[in-house]
């Protein structure tokens, strides 16, 4: 059984999530965020890191269960849907909604170590599981990098940052 694949998949999930590279993962720009960090909105519009983190919270769970081949709620009404907004007084909503970005990004990580290079060809969707994960890698840096301009926004986050 390969395992190439599954490596360079396992590879890019952990510097997505955890593993510092040359970018910060996500796991890193959610630390010291409290709830009225989270909920701030940047002046002009924009949604706030909360909303974008209820996004991936939506999205990277309902494929993380059929991965799994579990069942999977009702979808939302629209992608805009997926964007709750949080309260900056709900200390424990926001921790709740960060435990929930762990707790799928750990699922990944074990989903990844038990599969093989075999698995990424078994169908899934319209496609195959090889078509999948790599946007759903890809889709978690693109908003990371929103929370990182946004953490600079409210000048919580360095503007230069060695690591």
């Amino acid at each position: 059984m390969s395992r190439v694949r599954v490596d360079m998949w396992q590879m890019g999930h952990a510097f997505a999530w955890e593993k510092e590279g040359w970018f910060a993962p996500l796991s890193v720009l959610l630390e010291g965020v409290g709830p009225a960090e989270a909920a701030w909105q940047p002046p002009g519009g924009g949604n706030s890191i909360w909303q974008t983190i209820s996004h991936l919270n939506y999205y990277n769970e309902r494929y993380l269960q059929r991965m799994k081949g579990e069942a999977v709620g009702p979808a939302v009404d629209g992608n805009d849907a997926t964007f709750a907004p949080g309260n900056p007084e709900d200390a424990a909503g926001w921790a709740a909604t960060v435990a929930k970005t762990r707790e799928v990004a750990e699922g990944y990580s074990k989903l990844l170590a038990e599969m093989t290079d075999e698995d990424f060809d078994k169908p899934f969707g319209n496609g195959t599981v090889s078509g999948v994960l790599p946007a759903l890698i890809t889709h978690m840096i693109y908003h990371t990098g929103q929370i990182a301009l946004i953490r600079k926004m409210q000048q919580s986050w360095p503007a230069r940052r060695d690591g």
